[in-house]
């Protein structure tokens, strides 16, 4: 068994319609961004949406099979691993980026499903939907519910 564990899960809606290329050997990789909410507390103890937004990468058939099929305002659910990496931009500063690096990618709607809300439109995507800072697509917070911690989280521990 490995000492360290390095996997992560996700489910969240498309911000772009993945992007295919091929690395230098041919082989075909996929790029895609995936924005999905977390609940928070403000000061006055209401919940709110937090929209948070994850690069992944998907290599082989499968990041063929995601471009073909996936686009802007799906749903996806991802399974893969974080993987960390370092360069320098060309204006000389050094950049860093977490990506997750999926293993297995899940179709969590029909063609229809994306269809009928409008990925861009807010409006028509009915009530639990906030707007994501640049332009980039709406998150759906319908189905998430506020759940009280049972232990004291660190917004509740006063420093």
């Amino acid at each position: 068994m490995p000492a360290d564990l390095n996997r992560v899960t996700i489910i969240g809606r498309l911000t772009r319609d993945p992007e295919l290329r091929h690395a230098p050997g041919g082989d075909p990789v996929a790029s895609m961004r995936i924005a999905s909410n977390s609940r928070t507390r403000d000061q006055d103890g209401n919940w709110g949406d937090k929209p948070n937004f994850f690069d992944v990468t998907v290599f082989g058939r499968q990041a063929e099979t995601v471009v073909q099929y996936m686009a802007k305002g799906r749903r996806i659910g991802v399974d893969g691993r974080l993987s960390w990496r370092e360069w320098q931009a060309q204006d000389g500063t050094n950049r860093q980026a977490v990506e997750i690096v999926a293993r297995d990618v899940l179709f969590l709607d029909s063609p229809g499903d994306a269809e009928a809300a409008g990925p861009g439109d807010a409006e028509a995507a009915g009530p639990g939907w906030s707007q994501a800072p640049e332009g980039d697509l709406p998150v759906d917070t319908s189905d998430m519910q506020p759940r009280p911690p049972s232990t004291p989280s660190g917004d509740d521990i006063p420093f």
